[in-house]
């Protein structure tokens, strides 16, 4: 990649960053009533997430060695357990990606 490319690409990200970034204040100004479907979409769309991460993670679980599935469904409950006792997101993937990282750790030693 060149130099002018190089610039041109960064340029572009930032243009995009900065559009996604002020679109919401210039949809919905502030006093105007946000539409009933973004409210929705938003209280949806992380639940959605949520679940598109665990399918995603758990996707390519195999059931063969405890020690390929059991750090992984350690992680997912204590994440589901985290979550329900506290209601804070990013407690609940740290709590859950740690325990899944230690296992992993010591289970391949």
């Amino acid at each position: 990649m060149t130099t002018t490319q190089l610039f041109i690409t960064v340029g572009l990200v930032a243009l995009v960053t900065m559009a996604t970034r002020f679109a919401p204040f210039l949809l919905f100004p502030a006093g105007r009533q946000v539409p009933r479907f973004v409210q929705w979409l938003g209280r949806q769309l992380p639940r959605a997430v949520m679940a598109m991460l665990l399918v995603y993670c758990l996707k390519d679980l195999s059931f063969g060695a405890a020690g390929t599935w059991a750090p992984a469904l350690a992680g997912v409950a204590v994440t589901a357990i985290l979550h329900a006792w506290k209601r804070q997101m990013i407690l609940s993937i740290v709590g859950g990606t740690t325990v899944y990282m230690a296992l992993i750790r010591l289970l391949a030693a």
